[in-house]
């Protein structure tokens, strides 16, 4: 493979300088952590879950990464894939509604910002939901809400395990009080779910902010977090303003929801099948 282009191709004869094209672009990736910033071959990180080998900074996934991570062999069937959203209030900001719907559907593959599976996680049945943030931010609209809940209804249904991976930026503020009533729905659907006693582990990765915290992100049987992910509803800065105060160091990190109780435990993503699959076992055999 020529690791360099040539104007004019000459046996013996290497092109200048200027007309050489180095081919790395895509090859390597640099670590995200500022304090760290290690150059990382593509292949290795992939390999490692995307997790910097030398920090621990955890990258961002993207939903069908998420599911393959931890889904038996990547193996699941997705459910209820044809669910599409549509712009109710012809909401215009900067751009239209339905123009960055029409955009983030061909950037990331996906009608919405979510993507739910059905298979199994060593072994168990399990019924997975992932956010997408690349999808406007992983906000919550009526479409996430109505396929969550629909998982919901099917756990019960069937009697299976719920697993959210919430990766969002709150609730989609383009369809207003629609996509806060996602909020109240879901939570009454997990109300059902608590009823029906079956587990619901909720995933909370970098970020996980607004409406979905505020709802069902920290309604699970089980909190649990992804290193370094910052959680919260308002953003530190907006706090900041309001109350007029210098936050601590650390404020809205995993870590530190942890050490104030609003986590049960913060888990490193490599480990992370073997620990839910180890919670699911208190609640029980495969039915």
């Amino acid at each position: 493979m020529a690791w360099f282009t040539r104007k004019e191709e000459k046996i013996g004869e290497p092109a200048p300088p200027e007309q050489r094209t180095v081919k790395t672009e895509g090859i390597f990736a640099k670590c995200e952590n500022e304090d760290c910033g290690t150059t990382i071959y593509r292949k290795d990180l992939r390999a490692n879950l995307s997790v910097c080998p030398q920090c621990g900074y955890h990258f961002r996934l993207s939903a069908r990464d998420r599911l393959a991570m931890l889904f038996d062999n990547g193996e699941y069937e997705e459910r209820d894939a044809g669910v599409a959203p549509t712009d109710p209030l012809g909401f215009v900001d900067k751009s239209p509604y339905r123009d960055r719907l029409i955009k983030s559907q061909r950037e990331t593959g996906l009608l919405d910002a979510i993507i739910v599976g059905e298979g199994r996680l060593m072994g168990r049945s399990i019924v997975i939901a992932a956010m997408e943030f690349k999808f406007i931010g992983g906000s919550m609209g009526s479409v996430v809400g109505e396929k969550i809940t629909r998982a919901i209804e099917h756990c019960i249904d069937e009697r299976l395990p719920l697993v959210i991976v919430s990766c969002s930026g709150g609730a989609r503020m383009q369809e207003g009080v629609l996509s806060l009533m996602q909020m109240a729905k879901i939570s009454a659907a997990l109300a059902r779910l608590d009823d029906a006693r079956l587990p619901f582990i909720s995933l909370l990765t970098n970020p996980t902010t607004g409406g979905v915290t505020a709802s069902f992100a920290m309604l699970g049987d089980l909190n649990i977090a992804e290193p370094g992910a910052i959680i919260g509803f308002a953003g530190a800065r907006v706090i900041e303003q309001t109350i007029r105060q210098k936050l601590p160091k650390g404020f809205q990190r995993s870590e530190f929801l942890l050490e104030h109780g609003m986590l049960d435990a913060v888990v490193d993503r490599r480990e992370l099948r073997e620990f839910i699959a180890s919670a699911l076992l208190f609640t029980g055999p495969d039915p």
